[in-house]
């Protein structure tokens, strides 16, 4: 727990860093992501950021908040950016994450978190939190015009996207072809980094941090480097997609 909490807290400071000196009207600025302002997301991590401070601390009232969630009142349950300056919500949010790492701190690797769909261990819970705060990190960089580099910390999400292959197939409607398929991707430290068998036939290659952003939905495959041989390759790379929710795929055009 350590050790993702301290990625975890890396990747919160350097998105800290990209939005601590935007003026307010940067804050208003739309991103690619459809609907979402700069502050909107970052009012979008802080909400599951509380979400899992309460999940972590009293199951029984993240239960009560999920059933309103249910009942149509949305993330909203979790607070809101309603009459609040940019510089508002990065307090906002520098407390509530740090609240929420030392809730992961004091808990084992593998103690169960409840959540939205199924519950989650600790240590998988604070991945798929770095996860999220990287892929909207681009998205609000994107936008200011900040530079977003990649540091080996996105591994944690190469691997979130490796083992959600059978997911891009599900969340699509699609029949899962099963097979072998071995992921080989360079590290931003020029480190090789490898998932599944050696003797796989079908293979994806080239640079970790574009495979992060494909299947993090942040850019097309087309618009990226990345190397698919054999069908089941071919085909995963194109529909790649490592979070919940719709069917997501970004414009050839997202550069």
């Amino acid at each position: 727990m350590d050790a993702i909490c301290q990625d975890l807290a890396a990747e919160h400071a350097a998105l800290d860093a990209v939005v601590a000196d935007i003026d307010e009207e940067r804050w208003t600025v739309q991103t690619p992501a459809d609907g979402w302002d700069v502050k909107d997301t970052i009012v979008h991590l802080i909400q599951a950021d509380v979400a899992a401070r309460i999940a972590v601390s009293d199951a029984e009232a993240f239960e009560e908040a999920k059933s309103k969630m249910a009942a149509g009142k949305g993330l909203g349950v979790f607070g809101t950016s309603e009459g609040k300056s940019g510089e508002e919500i990065l307090s906002w949010w520098r407390d509530e994450r740090q609240q929420m790492l030392d809730l992961f701190l004091a808990r084992g690797p593998r103690e169960r978190i409840p959540w939205f769909g199924p519950d989650m261990s600790t240590l998988s819970f604070a991945t798929a939190r770095l996860m999220e705060t990287w892929s909207h990190g681009q998205d609000i960089a994107d936008t200011v015009g900040e530079p977003w580099p990649a540091t080996d910390r996105i591994k944690h999400v190469c691997h979130i996207g490796f083992t959600t292959r059978g997911w891009s197939y599900i969340v699509r409607g699609m029949d899962f072809p099963g097979g072998d398929v071995r992921v080989e991707l360079t590290a931003p430290s020029g480190a090789l980094w490898k998932w599944g068998p050696d003797d796989a036939s079908d293979i994806i290659t080239g640079s970790a941090e574009e495979w992060a952003l494909v299947a993090t939905q942040r850019r097309h495959p087309s618009t990226t480097q990345l190397s698919a041989t054999g069908p089941l390759a071919e085909e995963w790379l194109s529909i790649a997609q490592a979070f919940a929710g719709g069917p997501t795929l970004p414009a050839e055009d997202r550069v």
